[in-house]
């Protein structure tokens, strides 16, 4: 049914019958439980209905990167893991020739994390075990359990994805899939910029001189984990930051009282974190005080905006959840206020969106520009 592959010379002949065909069932199987960047164990693929299991501890991969890379289509489930190790090992990105099923599944009404073995089974009638899910997967020899495992993850996929590429081609759907998976494949590929890490920390509440300890410490906790290849909250967690901001600790002790402090990032990192704390630039280089998050627009504008998406999921056979997403919603409400540049827009919301849900929400909501600015509540 598979094949392990440990052999370079045998992985040849997985790159040479790759040749013979432009699109590949994937998945990965890796560690990341203790690490920043992903321990791959076994790489599984599908190609002219062969099932490679290819050992990721041992083989040389590049010629392989370089296949996914010039498919015509690469076939994943819940792909946002498999490409973010992909774009590690590869180094290279984005990927943007992907078909993921779970996405293909969501615009078919079936919500939006659909599970491969669920998956299996409402489209394919197929059951198949998933008791495998927390192996050690650098372990070796893999078991006959593993090996099943990691077989069936890429045995029913192209079957699956032809049902489900039948069932959007019939609503003409299809092509906003395709898209769709572009944009999650470059959102994967983006990182926050360094001096902008503290965005994903704070919030509105913070005061500017927080902010600015909060960027601090989100540059010196990133080059951290990169160096020593360990989680981000192997050194701080989020919640970690903004309690070192709020409390302000001015020596060790009080440091001792932080939540969630590690006393081992105490022991060796704890002068770093008060000099963070304590030692910062001038107050004209602090950074802005975030935005207060947009909950609502006035009443008949809300009422107006969720009519108005309604018509459209019901016009073009796509659920409400898919169609626009509250972060995207929030960030329309923020686009208003600040008369901003479309072209900063989330990439979701121009493409096949734009005419038919983006410009028109725009326009509604610049009727209600006013109460949005007054809620928006901007703190220069």
């Amino acid at each position: 049914m598979s094949k392990f592959i440990t052999e370079q010379a045998d992985l040849d002949t997985v790159i040479a019958l790759m040749a013979q065909g432009c699109v590949y069932g994937l998945d990965t199987e890796f560690i990341k439980v203790d690490t920043f960047w992903p321990k791959l164990g076994v790489f599984q693929i599908n190609v002219n209905d062969h099932v490679f299991l290819l050992d990721g501890t041992t083989l040389d991969l590049s010629c392989f990167w370089q296949k996914i890379f010039a498919a015509q289509q690469n076939i994943f489930h819940a792909c946002g893991e498999d490409i973010d190790l992909i774009y590690h090992y590869a180094d290279k990105q984005p990927l943007i020739n992907v078909f993921d099923t779970q996405v293909a599944l969501s615009f078919l009404g079936h919500g939006l994390q659909v599970s491969y073995q669920n998956a299996l089974k409402l489209v394919l009638d197929i059951e198949i075990d998933k008791d495998q899910t927390r192996s050690d997967w650098l372990a070796r020899p893999l078991s006959v359990a593993q090996m099943k495992y990691a077989a069936n993850d890429v045995l029913y996929i192209m079957q699956l994805a032809d049902k489900l590429k039948a069932e959007l081609e019939a609503k003409n759907l299809y092509t906003c899939v395709l898209e769709d998976c572009q944009h999650l494949t470059q959102e994967i590929a983006l990182e926050t910029p360094q001096e902008k890490l503290y965005t994903d920390v704070g919030n509105y509440r913070h005061s500017r001189k927080q902010l600015m300890q909060l960027q601090q410490l989100s540059v010196w906790r990133e080059e951290m984990v990169k160096a020593v290849n360990q989680p981000r909250s192997f050194i701080l967690k989020n919640s970690t930051m903004i309690d070192l901001v709020e409390k302000n600790p001015k020596n060790i002790f009080q440091l001792s009282g932080i939540k969630d402090i590690r006393q081992n990032v105490i022991r060796e990192h704890g002068k770093t974190i008060l000099d963070l704390l304590k030692f910062i630039p001038e107050a004209e280089s602090w950074p802005l005080r975030l935005a207060r998050p947009i909950r609502h627009s006035s009443q008949g504008i809300t009422q107006a905006v969720d009519e108005l998406i309604e018509q459209i999921a019901q016009q073009c056979i796509v659920p409400k959840e898919v169609l626009i997403r509250k972060k995207w919603l929030n960030t329309l409400y923020q686009h208003v206020v600040f008369h901003g540049d479309e072209q900063n827009l989330p990439a979701y919301l121009l493409g096949w969106r734009y005419e038919i849900l983006t410009k028109p929400l725009i326009e509604l909501l610049k009727k209600d520009a006013l109460y949005l600015t007054t809620q928006m509540q901007v703190i220069e």
